[in-house]
C-alpha cells in the first residue's frame, strides 16, 4: 500500500514543480512585456510631440498639478507601479523630470488608498475597525507629512532632481543604461518596437505616437496585473512568514521587511494590506505596523528602476533619473521623517485620532476617502487655475 501511495503522489510532486517553473517563465515574459511597452510609450511621446514636449504637458505645468495628476491616476487604477511606470516613459518621451517628480510624489499618496478601503472589511467590528483603520491611515499621513516637507524643497532647491541626476549620470554608459555602452534590455526590446513602428508608418506622426502611446499603456496595466496575480500565488505564503518573524522585532527590521516583502510581491497595496488585518485583530500594534509600511514605499521603487532599463538613448538618463529620484524621496522621508521623534509622532498621533472618531461614527471613512483621494485633488485644480499657476 504504501509502494502504491509513493507511486501515485510522486507525479503530483513533479506537477507541482512543472507548475511553478511555468509561472516563472510567465513572470519572465510579463517583465519582458513591461519592458516593451515603456519603450513604446517613449517611443510614443517622441513621435507625437516631436520638438514640442514641454508643450504637450502644460496640462502639468506646476507642481500642484503634476502632484494632482499623480493621486487622482493612482487612486483610480490602484497601482503606484503602473503608475510609475507610465511616468518613466513620458520622462523617456519628453516629460521634463522636473514636472513629473510632483507626479512620482502625488503615486505615493494615491496608492494608499487601497489599504484604506482594506480596514472597512472591519467595519461591523468597532475595536477591530479602530485598530484597523489606524494601521491603514497611518501610511496617508506619512506619505501626505512627506509632500508638505519634500514638495516645496524640491520646487526651490530642486534637491531630489540634482541627486537623481547626479546618480543617474554615473550609471548611464553612452546612450544606454549599461557598462560600456552594451544595453541587453536594449538587443530584446528594440526589435519588436522597430517592427511595431514599422507597420504603422503610413500613419501620421501624432496618430502613430497616439497608438504606441495607447499601447504601451495597455501592456503595462497587462503586465503588472498579471506580475502581481502571479507573485501572490508563489511569495504571498513566504511574504507573510517573513511578515510575521521581522514585524515587531525594531523599526529597522521592520522597514527592511516591508521593502522586501514589496519587492517579492511586486505591490506596495498588497504588502500594506497583508499588514492591516493582522493589525486589526491586534497581532500588531501601530507602532509596529509603521516602519513596515515605509519599507513598502522603498520597495515599490523597483518596479519604475526597472522600467527605466528599457529606455536607450538620450533620453535614457532622465528615465533613470525620474526613476532614482522616486527611490531617493522615499528614503529621505524616512530618513527626515522617521529619525525625527516629533515628526515621527504625527502619523501615529492622526491616524489614532481619525481611527477613533471613525470607529464612532463610521460615516467619517468614508468622508476621509473621498476628500483625501478626490475633493481635495479637485479643489488643488481649481485653486491653480484661478491663480494662474
Amino acid at each position: 500500500m504504501d509502494e502504491i501511495s509513493n507511486t501515485a503522489q510522486a507525479p503530483v510532486g513533479q506537477q507541482s514543480k512543472s507548475s511553478t517553473w511555468m509561472q516563472w517563465i510567465g513572470i519572465a515574459a510579463l517583465v519582458y512585456l513591461l519592458l516593451l511597452a515603456v519603450s513604446l510609450i517613449g517611443n510614443g511621446f517622441q513621435l507625437a510631440a516631436g520638438d514640442h514636449a514641454r508643450e504637450l504637458f502644460q496640462f502639468a505645468s506646476n507642481p500642484v498639478m503634476g502632484l494632482v495628476i499623480g493621486i487622482i491616476a493612482t487612486a483610480l487604477v490602484q497601482s503606484s507601479s503602473t503608475v510609475t511606470s507610465i511616468i518613466v516613459g513620458l520622462v523617456a518621451g519628453g516629460l521634463p523630470v522636473s514636472l513629473a517628480i510632483p507626479m512620482v510624489m502625488g503615486a505615493n499618496i494615491g496608492t494608499t488608498v487601497t489599504n484604506t478601503i482594506v480596514s472597512l472589511g472591519h467595519i461591523r467590528q468597532s475595536e477591530e475597525f479602530r485598530r484597523a483603520f489606524a494601521a491603514a491611515t497611518i501610511h496617508d499621513f506619512f506619505n501626505l507629512i512627506a509632500v508638505i516637507i519634500f514638495l516645496p524643497l524640491e520646487v526651490m532647491f530642486g534637491i531630489l532632481e540634482k541627486s537623481g541626476g547626479y546618480l543617474a549620470a554615473h550609471l548611464v554608459g553612452g546612450d544606454a543604461i549599461s557598462v560600456g555602452g552594451f544595453n541587453p534590455v536594449k538587443l530584446v526590446v528594440a526589435p519588436p518596437v522597430n517592427f511595431i513602428k514599422a507597420n504603422i508608418e503610413s500613419l501620421s506622426d501624432i496618430s502613430g505616437g497616439i497608438l504606441l502611446i495607447g499601447l504601451g499603456i495597455v501592456f503595462i496595466f497587462i503586465s503588472l496585473t498579471m506580475i502581481a496575480k502571479l507573485l501572490k500565488t508563489l511569495m504571498v505564503g513566504r511574504a507573510k512568514e517573513m511578515l510575521s518573524s521581522a514585524v515587531g522585532r525594531g523599526p529597522l527590521r521592520g522597514i527592511a521587511s516591508g521593502a522586501v516583502t514589496t519587492i517579492l510581491v511586486q505591490s506596495s497595496s498588497t504588502t500594506t494590506s497583508l499588514i492591516v488585518p493582522l493589525a486589526g485583530s491586534g497581532i500588531f500594534t501601530l507602532r509596529e505596523v509603521y516602519p513596515f509600511t515605509l519599507g513598502a514605499n522603498i520597495g515599490t521603487c523597483i518596479t519604475s528602476l526597472l522600467a527605466a532599463t528599457a529606455i536607450v538613448g538620450a533620453n535614457a538618463v532622465f528615465a533613470l533619473q525620474i526613476a532614482l529620484v522616486h527611490l531617493l524621496y522615499n528614503v529621505f522621508s524616512v530618513l527626515v521623517i522617521y529619525s525625527t521623534p516629533s515628526l515621527r509622532d504625527l502619523p501615529i498621533w492622526a491616524a489614532r485620532r481619525l481611527a477613533k472618531a471613525s470607529a464612532r461614527n463610521k460615516s467619517y471613512a468614508a468622508i476621509y476617502l473621498i476628500l483625501v483621494f478626490f475633493i481635495i485633488p479637485g479643489f488643488l485644480i481649481g485653486a491653480s487655475r484661478m491663480l494662474g499657476l
